[in-house]
Order: C-alpha cells, then structure tokens, then sequence
C-alpha cells in the first residue's frame, strides 16, 4: 500500500505542470530572495549560511531572504528566532515562491518549490566538492543515464524538476568549476567561484552567526564538556553506498570504545540520511561513542573536531580547510569503487592521509596521525587545487556576484 501511494504521488505531481506554466507569468521581485535545503527537510548546508548572512545584513544589501520549508518545525525554530520563513504550501509560502527573483538550493529548485519556480534565477549551490563523481559524470545515475526505455520513461518526473542548462552552480575553485559545469551540464559563465558560505563559519574571521537547533545545542554543550574534560573529538561522517554495511563485520564497537577510553578520545558519528547502517547506528549506545541525529548541520560542529576518520565523503575536503590529522578508513574501498561510484581524482594525490582497512589499523592509525601528521604538506597542496580562497568570505563574495547577475 505504501508503495502504491509513493507511486501515485510521484506522477501525480505531473497534474501540477499547468501551475508552473503558470508561474512564469508572475512577475519577481528582485528583492525577494528564497532559500531551502534537502528536500525542504532540513535548515542546513551552503543555503543556511548564506541566509543567516543575508539576514544579518538585510538592511545593508536591501534585500529580504525568505526561508521557505515542507517543514513546519523548521518554520517555527527560524521564526522564533527572528528570521523570516513559512511553510512552502501555506498561502505565503505560495506567494513568495512565486514572487522570488532567485531560488538557492542545495539540491534542486525543489528544495523549495519547483512547482512555483517559472520565471525565478535558479542558483544551486550544492552540498559539497569531493572525489565522487556526480550527476552527469556519474555513470552509475540512472535518472541521468537510463539504459532503456522504461528508465528514460520511469525517471521523466525526476529530471523535469532537476538542473537544467540555465541554472547558476556555486563552485569552489577553477579546477571544481570545470567539472561543476560538466557534471550539471551548465555553460560555463554560468559557475559562480565565489567560495561555500557553509566553510565561512570554519574561520574565526567571518561574518556569520549561527543560530543553533536543538540538537546542536545538545552538542555543543556536550563538545564543551567534552572538551573540558580533556578527550581529543574524532569525527566520522561516511558517505552512502551498499557496502557501508561491511563497517559492522570489521569493527567490534563495544572493543573500539574500551580503546577510546584509554586514549581519553570520543567518536563522534553522523550518518549519512541514505544510510544503510541507520538502524544499527541508531542502536548504539557506549560511553565514548557518539550518534548525532540527522537533523544536525555537520558544519555547526566540524570545526570542534580534532581528527577525522574519512571515508569518501566530502566532508574531507571541507575538513581540509582546516589541516588537521586524518585517517582515511576506506574497509570497503574496492567495493565501494567497483559499483558506486568513479572518482574524479587519483586517491593517493587528493586523500594522502594514513589508510586503514580493519579496526586494528584504525585505532594504530589514529595514535600515529596524532603523534606526527606527515600527510600535512601534501593535504595543505591539494587543498590549494580545491579552494581559490581559504578564508571566511565567501558569504560576501557570493552576494556581490548575485548582484552582477541581478
């Protein structure tokens, strides 16, 4: 019944195509600015922070940024706060959606509202620059690759409502531009390298203040205990893909836990929302091992983080900005390479960190990178090729080439 339900709202939703035809004829405010994240389920990524720096100098920019969410809580929380939002199928959510200029996202359009988009400058600013490759290079993507008919005609309503060639894309870098404009299939002028306001809030000169969820309070002052306490935070955020449920086969949790004690460590854990490890993750419960929930922004809190325990995520490459020890745990990687995903790097050169493969070579790794980081130079090389610019400004960057295009 589920099934059928998810199938009848997923077409479904072609019968909305007359509103979007429609939405073209209303006319946009260039001083009305949307915002929205994952789906519309989260407050978070590049999105959140170029809102809350947006807010915070509404009357400087002459702008006014409107968060729009399929999420009422997130509404309430923003609200409370003394940001503007609304609930994207409430009668205001509706009006802004079709009075917005510029639509950001971190996925697609959708992430506030396709639907009402007609007319509006679409500006994706995504969630991340990694290895993996995306989208279009992605030869694994079958809403972008079908291999038949029935996949070209079952992901139909998919592609309608994803990137299409007149989007804007953010980048981080030359090098990531050009793979940016490959991978979404967008002309090059149309790649912004302006910099992720989300690393704006890894440096201690910037111009955003966050404003914490629930959960990220709760973690915050546990980080500060924690800290107080004197243990090292180790931070692991893997990536999705099937052979992640190999993690369980190669570590003995209630084992890695007796480590983290005698080593005064706390393994910080965030998953990703596909995860196919959720439920045993969820399942954990030891004294110096960590689940944080999903609604947590992992850059509310990456920057309290000693060392990470990398997968294939590009969270790595966030984590590069700030030149700390790494172990690279890559327990599935020929799997992982073989019916995943390609990368758009040789690993040695843009992840030249300390690899382990068992639980033993992770606990031996963990102490070598802390003692001695040697991986340091060549990380610090890479990190040049990803990041034109290493410093908390993206957010002002961005704002002056959104009003070049305005």
């Amino acid at each position: 019944m589920k099934k059928i339900i998810e199938g009848i709202k997923y077409w479904g939703q072609l019968l909305l195509l007359p509103v979007y035809w429609f939405s073209f004829l209303f006319p946009r405010n260039k001083r009305i600015w949307l915002f929205g994240s994952t789906f519309g389920r989260r407050f978070a990524d590049n999105p959140r922070y170029f809102f809350l720096y947006c807010s915070q100098h509404r009357e400087e920019l002459d702008m006014r940024p409107i968060w729009i969410s399929h999420d009422k809580g997130i509404v309430k929380f923003l609200n409370e706060n003394g940001y503007e939002a609304y609930y994207y199928h409430s009668l205001k959510g509706i009006w802004y959606a079709l009075r917005g200029r510029i639509y950001f996202f971190d996925n697609y359009s959708k992430d506030i509202n396709f639907w009402q988009s007609g007319g509006a400058l679409k500006f994706n600013m995504w969630h991340g620059v990694g290895n993996k490759c995306i989208n279009y290079d992605n030869r694994h993507d079958r809403v972008r690759h079908p291999r038949n008919g029935w996949e070209r005609f079952k992901f139909f309503p998919r592609r309608l409502s994803d990137e299409k060639p007149s989007h804007y894309i953010l980048a981080t870098s030359p090098m990531i531009g050009k793979i940016f404009a490959r991978a979404f299939q967008v002309q090059e002028n149309h790649v912004i390298e302006a910099g992720y306001p989300r690393n704006d809030i890894l440096f201690k000169e910037n111009s955003v203040e966050n404003v914490y969820l629930t959960e990220e309070k709760l973690l915050q002052q546990h980080i500060k205990e924690w800290k107080q306490g004197g243990q090292r935070l180790l931070g692991y955020f893997p990536t999705f893909r099937r052979s992640e449920v190999k993690f369980f086969e190669v570590c003995d949790l209630k084992a890695f836990n007796t480590f983290l004690q005698e080593n005064n460590m706390i393994f910080i854990c965030k998953l990703h929302p596909k995860s196919a490890c959720k439920g045993a993750f969820e399942a954990v419960d030891y004294s110096h091992i960590y689940v944080v929930k999903p609604e947590v922004d992992m850059n509310s809190f990456l920057g309290d983080i000693d060392l990470l325990v990398a997968d294939y995520s590009s969270v790595y490459s966030d984590f590069m900005l700030l030149n700390r020890p790494v172990v690279a745990f890559h327990y599935d990687y020929e799997e992982y390479s073989a019916d995943t995903r390609d990368g758009y790097f040789d690993y040695e050169e843009y992840m030249p960190e300390v690899r382990a493969y068992n639980m033993q070579e992770l606990e031996d790794s963990i102490c070598q990178v802390l003692k001695k980081d040697e991986a340091l130079e060549k990380r610090k090389h890479f990190c040049k090729k990803l990041y034109k610019n290493m410093d908390g400004n993206s957010c002002r960057r961005l704002v002056k080439e959104i009003q070049q295009l305005m």
